[in-house]
């Protein structure tokens, strides 16, 4: 399946939206992204940029100030977050997004909440895709390797059957060889009918996988574009670096390369 940036096929359009954490203080600024049906859309930019904070209101964890949001052509502004995967989202967090005393398969179980019929038959179709959750189902997923628990996280948002998953920072703390592994599977996921939005630091490996990417800067939507053409793009570089120096993307993602290696991994 090759995916197209087809305007007329959005699962998610989000316009001109302000949010922020404390009233009065937004961290986005008007920003406007949007995803098309079988696509990986990845969102890079600095520290403080406003990445996470964008993927956090869409996900109905944060008050939307002004702007829109639409999934599959429905307005979501706003919607809690409960709701929205009813609606066919799907959001894996950075951080604690695994029960880390509940076993692997009722960590899936919790997913599927929503769809009891069709757990068991879900649940198989994830054991095939990640074995290690196969082999691990009755540990504790506080147990886990780091690599193996983002599986878990993300398993357990599958387990919904979303139509849009949204990822924020999937490879935190990963060693470049889990987070190479981590990102097969969302190519194996993404193949399987499932469209991703990620937010993510490592900007090579991301738009490696990445159909079109978004960098943003100071709460807004700066420079977008196909993956391959924002890794050889000047300005995309100076915003992702913030002004201290680097003037290509490629200089950014071996700089990101380097300090993967420098810092030591989990083990798989």
């Amino acid at each position: 399946m090759t995916p197209v940036n087809n305007p007329n096929n959005k699962i998610l359009d989000v316009q001109n939206l302000v949010a922020g954490y404390i009233p009065n203080l937004n961290i986005l600024h008007g920003c406007s992204i949007h995803v098309c049906v079988g696509e990986i859309v990845t969102i890079l930019g600095p520290n403080g940029a406003g990445k996470s904070t964008l993927v956090k209101a869409i996900a109905g964890l944060l008050s939307v100030v002004e702007g829109s949001i639409e999934l599959q052509g429905k307005d979501i502004t706003g919607m809690e977050t409960h709701k929205l995967v009813r609606e066919g989202l799907g959001y894996v967090p950075q951080t604690e997004n695994v029960f880390a005393k509940l076993s692997v398969a009722e960590n899936l179980e919790l997913g599927a909440i929503h769809h009891r019929s069709s757990m068991a038959e879900t649940r198989e179709k994830l054991y095939d895709l990640f074995p290690d959750l196969a082999r691990f189902r009755n540990l504790a997923a506080g147990k886990l390797s780091g690599g193996q628990r983002q599986m878990v996280a993300v398993g357990r948002a599958l387990m919904a059957s979303p139509s849009l998953l949204m990822l924020d920072e999937p490879s935190a703390g990963l060693s470049p060889k889990l987070t190479q592994v981590v990102f097969q599977q969302l190519l194996k996921i993404r193949d399987s009918g499932v469209t991703i939005l990620m937010v993510e630091q490592n900007a090579r490996a991301g738009l490696e996988i990445s159909d079109r990417g978004y960098v943003l800067a100071e709460g807004v939507d700066r420079v977008n574009g196909e993956a391959q053409s924002l890794l050889h793009n000047p300005e995309v570089g100076e915003l992702y670096m913030g002004g201290h120096g680097k003037s290509t993307m490629e200089n950014v993602v071996t700089a990101s390369a380097t300090s993967e290696n420098s810092t030591p991994g989990d083990s798989a």
